[in-house]
């Protein structure tokens, strides 16, 4: 006769699925205090590089995440590692002359943000969550199974082991498996294109300025990732043109990149590999459960033209951990769902509001109509002109 083992779940308050930037970033935040929390990835996250190597993937940073950084005590270690503020942001229409220029000394701030890259800002917050005692990191751990009740979520990991939790997060990025799993929808807004990205070398300094340029077949962007003229490129396009691109030489490629940027930075003269990844908007149709949340990619996804979309998940990740920190003070339960409800009130308006303006930017940019072209043009000059308008979307950027 046989007898089949119980497992005993290990308890948490906050099991966090996903240890990339924004799972993370929720770690760091919920470390120092009373509660017990569990932080689940699949992949040993990349802790040493060559010097002189950089990331294929960065991100645009903006002042708002970067005091989020501040407070979790991981600034430090990212601006250490490589961290490029930029100044100033050009952005101009290929089918016409309408043009506007960003300046942060307009608006008395030091920079506008800065582009690091993401496997920099994932090693400083990984290494930050292991100095915290009250976070235990299962890695490499996937999850296998959940279950939620009305008291717990239950997590199975693919090593047997099980975990249960007041509440469980899923920062696991824009194919959630927790998403899936709690059966929570999405609305996707398939922007038809793909990035291609890469870095590379310009004749001319980049002057701490991120470019932009809008293609009929979608934006072209410099960023400026290291000091003089080193710089990150994400070129949206077709599918198909992504492809190609891809899978050019070496010179041809730098040929047709540089007629796509007009030579703003002068020859090309180095490219490193590429690669390319298909852009998608989408939204759940809820953040929250009884004992569930979604945050970052898991819960959106927009067009990367603006490089808004990982200022949002750490916006996410700064909120729910405010509200769950003050709920604990509070004796109040973390994981219900009127706890969870602000949360998702708080967070889902702007975050809707940041989805439907880059889908509105996508269609209103890429793409040569007469009369439309036309108008946008005169849209970039006059809100270059007016300055109202400008320090709007400054502030935006900024995070404010």
């Amino acid at each position: 006769m046989s007898s089949a083992v119980q497992v005993t779940a290990k308890k948490y308050d906050i099991v966090i699925v996903g240890g990339g930037m924004v799972g993370s970033a929720l770690a760091c935040a919920l470390g120092n205090n009373t509660l017990k929390i569990a932080l689940i990835e699949g992949h040993e996250p990349l802790t040493k590089w060559p010097k002189d190597s950089f990331d294929l993937r960065v991100s645009a940073i903006s002042p708002a995440s970067k005091a989020f950084f501040e407070t979790l005590g991981a600034w430090n270690a990212i601006h250490e590692m490589r961290a490029t503020a930029y100044t100033e942001m050009h952005v101009w229409d290929a089918g016409g002359n309408g043009s506007i220029h960003f300046d942060s000394a307009e608006i008395g701030e030091a920079n506008l943000g800065h582009i690091i890259e993401n496997r920099i800002i994932n090693k400083a917050l990984i290494d930050r969550a292991h100095t915290f005692d009250n976070i235990d990191i299962y890695c490499p751990n996937t999850p296998t199974n959940l279950q939620l009740d009305d008291n717990f979520a239950k997590l199975q990991l693919d090593d047997g082991t099980l975990l249960q939790a007041k509440l469980l997060v899923g920062a696991d990025g824009g194919q959630s498996w927790v998403r899936q799993q709690a059966d929570i929808s999405v609305t996707v807004n398939d922007y038809q294109q793909t990035a291609v990205v890469a870095n590379i070398t310009t004749e001319y300094a980049h002057q701490y300025t991120a470019w932009q340029r809008f293609l009929p077949s979608g934006p072209l962007a410099f960023l400026p990732v290291s000091k003089n003229n080193i710089s990150s490129i994400v070129w949206s396009t077709h599918a198909e043109e992504a492809k190609r691109l891809c899978e050019l030489n070496e010179t041809a490629f730098k040929q047709e990149l540089e007629i796509a940027f007009e030579k703003k930075l002068g020859k090309i003269l180095h490219t490193g590999p590429r690669a390319r990844f298909p852009i998608k908007g989408q939204h759940a149709k809820n953040y929250v459960k009884p004992h569930l949340a979604l945050i970052g990619d898991a819960a959106h996804t927009i067009h990367p033209l603006a490089g808004q979309g990982v200022n949002l998940g750490f916006a996410d990740a700064q909120c729910l951990a405010d509200i769950v920190l003050a709920a604990h003070t509070a004796h109040k339960p973390i994981g219900t769902f009127k706890t969870l409800r602000r949360f998702e009130r708080t967070r889902r308006g702007d975050n809707l509001l940041m989805l439907e303006a880059m889908g509105v930017f996508k269609k209103l940019f890429s793409n040569n109509t007469p009369g439309l072209r036309e108008l946008r043009n005169i849209g970039l000059d006059v809100s270059d002109c007016a300055t109202p308008i400008k320090h709007f979307f400054m502030e935006k950027a900024l995070g404010r």
